[in-house]
């Protein structure tokens, strides 16, 4: 069983991102969204990181509000 609190740190570790502050500050400052793209189809996520997104956001899943929250930020 899963016990990970979902927060950035810990949604950046399922992506295989670095997932240290400053790299998560980073990733959301060179990367955007525009509008009409779900968060799941951006660019620049491999295929195994938009079919995590992807599914998370299907199911509800723990990470949905955390995802919700990468997306806001990503379109800010």
């Amino acid at each position: 069983m899963d016990i990970t609190q979902p927060d950035l740190t810990s949604l950046f570790d399922q992506l295989g991102l670095p997932s240290e502050p400053d790299a998560v500050e980073t990733f959301i400052r060179q990367h955007s969204i525009a509008a009409e793209i779900h968060i799941a189809e951006a660019p620049f996520w491999t295929q195994a990181q938009k079919h995590f997104l992807a599914e998370a956001l299907a199911e509800d899943a723990q990470w949905t509000e955390v995802i919700d929250h990468l997306d806001a930020q990503l379109r800010a």
